[in-house]
């Protein structure tokens, strides 16, 4: 029985050695298909090839920049990083410059924003960001600065954002509590303000109760509203900013 105990535990550390070194084997077999990603900014393409291919790497360039910099041909950007641990056959996506912009930055200021944007594009150039700023003493749709300035030198991407003008802000009028007043006095005071009324409508004067009549009384004529007739309720209510050509609607009675 004790040599059976002795051989039972000799075939479990056997089996444990056997075990141990298959898991070596595998990390190493992984692992030593592993290589560091080289450095391949500021190497030509075929540089960069030629240290990846030594690696067992591979080179796709996916972009080209204009960059004031890195002269033109060398790469730009890499991913993944410079050192980063790959497996053999990973590729490493890379950025070409294309040198400094070599086209002049027209100058676009003082135009529209359409024209300005087929002088860009006619330049084989791109339109970048467009902002609006509302100028009094600018008429509106006009380009008064752009980024880069005209003639700019060392630029890094082929692109140019305007800043165009809306002109002067459209005037506003506060709405005031016109409720109780005359609608000729309301209506002038509107008019000056550039607004206009709207729709008037006249409310029902209230009657008195009165005695049951023997015969029903004949329909009064409707009425129209005039210049003397009070404001009830008006719309837009008290407070509100109003544009110019508003349209102001009452009722009266």
């Amino acid at each position: 029985m004790r040599q059976f105990f002795r051989m039972l535990f000799l075939a479990l550390v056997l089996m444990t050695v056997a075990l141990i070194s298959a898991l070596t084997a595998m990390q190493l077999a992984i692992h030593g298909r592993e290589v560091a990603i080289p450095k391949l900014v500021g190497m030509s393409p075929v540089e960069a090839e030629r240290a990846s291919t030594a690696s067992g790497l591979q080179v796709v360039v996916e972009r080209q920049f204009y960059s004031a910099d890195v002269p033109e041909g060398k790469i730009v950007t890499q991913m993944p990083a410079p050192g980063t641990k790959v497996r053999r056959g990973w590729s490493v996506r890379v950025a070409q410059s294309l040198g400094p912009l070599r086209v002049a930055i027209p100058n676009v200021t003082g135009g529209s924003e359409r024209v300005a944007e087929l002088n860009i594009q006619r330049r084989g150039l791109s339109l970048g960001s467009v902002a609006h700023i509302s100028l009094p003493d600018e008429p509106p749709d006009q380009v008064i600065s752009q980024n880069p300035p005209p003639n700019a030198s060392g630029v890094s991407a082929p692109k140019i954002s305007l800043l165009v003008s809306d002109g002067a802000e459209p005037s506003a009028f506060v709405m005031p509590d016109l409720t109780g007043e005359p609608l000729g006095s309301a209506t002038l005071a509107l008019r000056d303000a550039g607004l206009n009324v709207g729709k008037v409508s006249l409310l029902p004067t209230p009657i008195a109760p009165r005695e049951p009549q023997p015969f029903p009384a004949a329909p009064s004529a409707t009425s129209e509203p005039s210049a003397a007739s009070m404001i009830v309720s008006q719309s837009p209510t008290p407070g509100q900013k109003l544009p110019a050509g508003s349209a102001v609607s009452f009722e009266v009675r």
